[in-house]
């Protein structure tokens, strides 16, 4: 059995996704992120970088439970325990790590901030919001480029596309239009489609308050993210 801690976030929502792709067996613990239950010290221990998600498997290698945080590192992991959306082929397999990376390292930091700035911050700094905006619309051309080439990212379906796709659901929040990209929208449209995808999308989504309070966002973004633990 999977322990999973979560939040309706892109991040979390990558794991809820691979979960329900997987079919794999799964108890879900909310972790209030405004709410502050990130720092609880019990969360802490398995995620000592306070961030959502963070996984304990029962039966983990050699049978022994293991726990992991990183939303990349635990796509990895689960892809090889269930040898299922990671390409078995070499060149393949990191193809699919490649774009992963690119999640990773791109899409969800530059992704963020252009919805920080644009939505959650106290202030409209202009040069923040073109910034980020624009970073984000020269990423999405990069991925248009890539879906022009192959219907995935890794030619197959792939961790890589269960990383990315959340990402892209606040795409108007990002300053982006989808039409302006073509080859993102057909394959935006393709995995919203899928059975898996739905279901993992749902996962604590009732738990999602509609609006951030001013309390939430000193929790994610002010002194309290910031204090020594």
């Amino acid at each position: 059995m999977i322990d999973l801690y979560s939040w309706p976030t892109p991040n979390g929502h990558k794991i809820h996704i691979m979960l329900e792709e997987c079919g794999l067996p799964y108890r879900v613990h909310a972790v209030d992120i405004g709410a502050g239950d990130q720092f609880k010290s019990e969360f802490l221990r398995i995620s000592p970088n306070n961030k959502i998600p963070a996984i304990v498997d029962s039966e983990g290698p050699g049978g022994k439970p293991i726990s992991l945080f990183e939303s990349g590192a635990i796509l990895i992991y689960l892809a090889g325990k269930t040898g299922r959306f990671l390409p078995s082929d070499v060149r393949g397999k990191y193809v699919a790590l490649q774009w992963l990376m690119f999640q990773m390292g791109g899409v969800g930091p530059m992704f963020g901030q252009a919805h920080h700035f644009r939505i959650y911050a106290p202030e409209k700094i202009q040069y923040a919001i073109d910034r980020y905006t624009n970073e984000a619309r020269r990423l999405y051309g990069v991925m248009d480029k890539r879906l022009a080439e192959a219907p995935y990212f890794a030619g197959e379906y792939s961790i890589a596309d269960i990383a990315i796709f959340p990402w892209t659901r606040s795409h108007a929040n990002q300053g982006v239009d989808l039409a302006d990209y073509p080859n993102v929208k057909r394959w935006y449209e393709a995995v919203e489609a899928r059975p898996a995808v739905q279901r993992g999308v749902q996962v604590l989504a009732d738990r999602r308050r509609p609006q951030m309070t001013d309390k939430d966002k000193q929790t994610l973004f002010g002194s309290t993210q910031y204090e020594r633990r």
